[in-house]
């Protein structure tokens, strides 16, 4: 089946006794066992196994060509569950602009028993120049997070089966419709499932998809099932809900963030614009090579400090000023300020995640707040 059609029939594992064409949610939290002490129906307890989640889990994996999935709580979790799958004494290596949230993790959680990097994963040519004897994991996050970088997925997956290393991408941007990491070598997949594969701003998500199920996927499903930070049954009805219509809404997305980069792009008062689909984009040819289009987010640098870039957000009326992205609904934010004091991102710099919203009103709206 095309993404398309398997994002609305790939869930149809359980056969209602009432004959309901959307899943039922399965509210129990354990269930039936029989005289010899089996399950008959699959299921033992939730926290171990759920059927909306099994059918989440079942879903996403077709999603991303994979062999497995585990759904977790929040994107967060899903990460940090990968870094406590790890032995004590792992050296990883990461982007130097990772995702702030998995950053902060290692630098506030993981850091008496792992050791990292974090460089530039753009210059492929230098990553194996950080390898180290007791390196295990490269973390790469394309798009990224806000600065938009492309990382070369194939490139980098042949370094890491050269020196079998685990290659885990955070694939959040794209979403199972526009990129599969998975296909171009990469070991597991992550999403904040709270983003585009949500779609609506209501429930929190994350998710792991494997490309083998081996002794390290072990570790982290028992992290998953025994450490407890798994989805409820209703944060999974409503993720599956939203993956019918994920193909659809992303694609809106896309056209209406190139219309919105385009237009910045020529803005007087625009200093820069990272948007992988524009050909000024120093990775637009990786984009194009690896992504079926180019996403929904972009960030723009302003021209001016940071009081110019947190004028233009106060003063925006369509773009809500919130974190968060991949809604249906357009937002912005005054990145640095999110980070906080430590963060690298520039001070002029507004991350924007393009809604649904009609695009001439979104051009407007910027017009208005720029002028």
């Amino acid at each position: 089946m095309k993404p398309e059609t398997a994002a609305i029939h790939a869930l149809n594992l359980v056969k209602s006794a009432t004959g309901d064409v959307t899943m039922p949610i399965s509210l129990s939290t354990t269930f039936l066992r029989d005289e010899e002490g089996g399950y008959p129906g699959g299921y033992m307890y939730s926290r171990m196994n759920n059927p909306n989640r099994a059918a989440l889990e079942n879903v996403i994996t077709t999603l991303e060509f994979g062999a497995d999935t585990c759904v977790f709580s929040s994107g967060n979790t899903a990460g940090m569950s990968v870094f406590q799958a790890l032995k004590p004494g792992s050296h990883i290596i990461a982007p130097d602009d990772m995702y702030w949230g998995l950053k902060k993790q290692l630098l506030s959680i993981f850091n008496e028993t792992l050791t990292f990097d974090f460089i530039n994963l753009i210059d492929i040519d230098k990553v194996e120049s950080f390898i180290k004897p007791n390196t295990v994991l490269i973390w790469a996050e394309t798009p990224s997070n806000p600065l938009l970088k492309i990382t070369d997925i194939n490139a980098l997956a042949k370094i890491c089966k050269h020196h079998k290393l685990i290659l885990a991408v955070d694939s959040t941007f794209a979403s199972p419709t526009l990129q599969n990491p998975i296909k171009l070598g990469a070991d597991i997949v992550m999403h904040s499932t709270t983003k585009y594969i949500g779609g609506h701003s209501d429930v929190l998500g994350g998710s792991l998809t494997t490309a083998t199920k081996n002794e390290f996927w072990d570790r982290i499903k028992n992290i998953q099932q025994n450490g407890g930070a798994v989805p409820s049954p209703f944060d999974c009805f409503l993720l599956l809900r939203s993956i019918k219509t994920l193909a659809y809404r992303v694609k809106g997305h896309c056209e209406n963030a190139m219309k919105l980069a385009q237009y910045l792009e020529s803005h007087p008062k625009v200093e820069t614009v990272y948007y992988p689909g524009l050909a000024s984009h120093p990775q637009h040819d990786i984009a194009k090579k690896q992504m079926k289009d180019f996403g929904g987010m972009l960030s723009v640098l302003v021209k001016g400090d940071a009081i110019a870039a947190k004028k233009v957000v106060n003063t925006v009326k369509i773009f809500a000023q919130a974190t968060s992205l991949g809604g249906v609904e357009s937002l912005v934010e005054h990145r640095a300020s999110v980070e906080g004091p430590d963060t690298k991102t520039p001070q002029n710099l507004i991350r924007v995640s393009v809604g649904l919203e009609h695009i001439d009103d979104l051009i407007a709206d910027f017009e208005q707040a720029l002028g």
